[in-house]
């Protein structure tokens, strides 16, 4: 096992969630095409993006790349992105779609130009779908409504992370009912499953909006860790969440083991000993092995192995981590297909 010693400060707020910049999350209206949080998709818009997924997967290449051949796609990005930012690209230009990357370190956001700004710039400049990722929790509510473009969230602040949700779950369908049944999800989808989220929950997007998702769909979804990175008002982000402070209990009764990173860049506060968290929640082989030894085990990334999860477990036959990153191009190909299908239909309209 790696050692870590150095502490790391956390956050004493016990809000979920707790981001220090907070635009206002209520808007009237936002552009057809967007998804800025999952709890805006249906339980039969879920089964009718993962069904697009499979499809656009599976398609002919050449005619793949049709789809959207000539469209513009907006990458802003204001955070740090690997998985997320290629695989959005990836997905565009798997679809024909043009792309142009907009970070804050490369543009005139570095100079203090507002995210209004930026937006109403890359309009002018021909975008037709936004994807934004932000570290103000509600920022792409401000720019669908200020754009008039769809906007894809790629994660804002410690609110969400829509699309990740929706490829865990395909990559949860898959691995325990088979690729055929990814595609048809209902209410009762995931009954009798339980997912166990672990680690940093007060600052992560990805488990909100897992959270928000899968009870939806049946399942029972544990949340575990520590106090200071799990306040007890976590429990009321939806009906079938529960938090168990103890790993080896919640463990026992996953069938999926979903570990977080601790996130130091959003961390102040009180120090937290990591030593004792790697001793009370790190999932290493030994663990999964009394614990949960049939459980999948996944990721979002970026992993900090030696801290939340050992490299044997993260490479090892139970860990789905690379496959969530491959489900993660499908089910980004179906968004972008959905928003630019609707952008086309609003400017028919309008016609």
């Amino acid at each position: 096992m790696t050692t870590v010693k150095a502490a790391i400060k956390v956050s004493p707020r016990r809000s979920v969630p707790a981001a220090s910049k907070t635009i206002a999350l209520s808007t009237p209206a936002y552009p057809a095409g967007s998804l800025l949080s999952i709890a805006h998709l249906a339980v039969s818009d879920v089964s009718t993006l993962l069904a697009a997924a499979t499809r656009l997967e599976k398609e002919d290449t050449l005619k793949r790349m049709k789809r959207l051949e000539g469209r513009k796609v907006a990458l802003l990005f204001y955070e740090s992105s690997t998985r997320t930012r290629t695989s959005f690209e990836l997905a565009a230009k798997s679809l024909g779609a043009m792309t142009t990357l907009v970070s804050d370190k490369s543009s005139s956001i570095e100079k203090g130009e507002s995210l209004k700004d930026t937006g109403i710039t890359l309009r002018s400049l021909g975008a037709e779908c936004i994807i934004l990722r932000h570290p103000a929790s509600g920022a792409p509510f401000l720019l669908a409504r200020e754009t008039g473009l769809p906007v894809l969230n790629a994660g804002d602040g410690t609110h969400e992370h829509p699309s990740q949700a929706l490829l865990d779950l395909r990559t949860i369908l898959a691995h325990l009912h088979g690729a055929a049944r990814a595609n048809a999800v209902t209410e009762k989808s995931l009954a009798g499953v339980t997912v166990a989220i672990t680690g940093d929950i007060l600052h992560s997007r990805v488990a909100r909006s897992n959270a928000l998702l899968l009870p939806r769909l049946g399942a029972k979804v544990i949340l575990c860790g520590p106090t200071a990175l799990l306040p007890d008002e976590a429990a009321a982000l939806g009906e079938g969440i529960v938090i168990e402070r103890d790993f080896e209990k919640a463990l026992e009764q996953a069938n999926v083991a979903m570990m977080l990173r601790i996130q130091k860049e959003r961390l102040a506060g009180p120090q937290i000993d990591l030593e004792n968290y790697i001793a009370r929640y790190q999932l290493n082989s030994e663990r999964l092995a009394a614990c949960a030894p049939r459980a999948l085990v996944m990721h979002p990334g970026p992993m900090i192995r030696g801290l939340e999860i050992s490299s044997e477990v993260a490479d090892g036959p139970q860990s789905a981590i690379a496959e969530q990153v491959r489900h993660g191009v499908a089910v980004r190909m179906a968004l972008l297909t959905r928003a630019l299908e609707a952008r086309t239909a609003v400017a028919g309209g309008k016609a």
